[in-house]
């Protein structure tokens, strides 16, 4: 005689392990914006790090030369869905900051239109995030954040900020746009740091 009411735990099963807890898998991709969608020329595209030692910029063709990866990643939304094995390319912020001194240790991400997202500096190196232009192939259409966003897949996509133009180094952890507004200030998906 069984005490578990059959089906009840049958979908844990079936579950795909890379999918965090609380996701669902999509094979699209849902546009999500806070606000207005910026169209940005790449000719116009800068991108600074602004840090406590002054301000370095790179244009479009600066940020390639600095070297582009091929990434397959999989991306978590806060809004529950997730995309796995998603191809982009893109220059790794490795490469960006060897040439950057600085002695703070959380960023501030800035996109054109005004969205903000904080990230700990730690989160962006070793491999673990990317200035994205092209993602399944194609440049990123402006509905998807282009010509340029910042990738930190390991983290929920709204990290991920859309129209990246530049990163401003912090000494505290300030929250940014979704942050101030509940967001979680880290927001792991393993750990489920969707909100405050």
């Amino acid at each position: 005689m069984s005490f578990i009411t059959r089906g009840f735990s049958g979908r844990g099963r079936d579950r795909d392990p890379r999918l965090p807890p609380g996701q669902t898998l999509v094979e699209d991709w849902p546009v999500l914006s806070a606000g207005p969608t910026p169209d940005i020329d790449p000719a116009d595209w800068e991108f600074v790090v602004a840090t406590e030692n002054g301000r370095h910029t790179w244009n479009w063709d600066e940020m390639h030369a600095l070297g582009v990866e091929d990434i397959t990643v999989d991306i978590h939304c806060v809004t529950h869905w997730s995309k796995l094995e998603m191809a982009w390319r893109g220059v790794p912020l490795d490469k960006i900051f060897e040439n950057v001194e600085t002695s703070y240790d959380y960023v501030m991400a800035h996109s054109y239109g005004g969205y903000t997202t904080n990230v700990p500096l730690d989160e962006l190196l070793d491999g673990q995030a990317w200035i994205a232009f092209e993602a399944d192939g194609e440049p990123l259409t402006p509905e998807h954040g282009g010509p340029a966003r910042l990738l930190v897949p390991h983290l929920y996509f709204w990290k991920s900020a859309k129209w990246v133009r530049g990163l401003v180094m912090m000494p505290s952890d300030d929250p940014g746009f979704w942050e101030q507004n509940g967001y979680n200030l880290h927001g792991d998906p393993w750990a489920e740091e969707r909100y405050w």
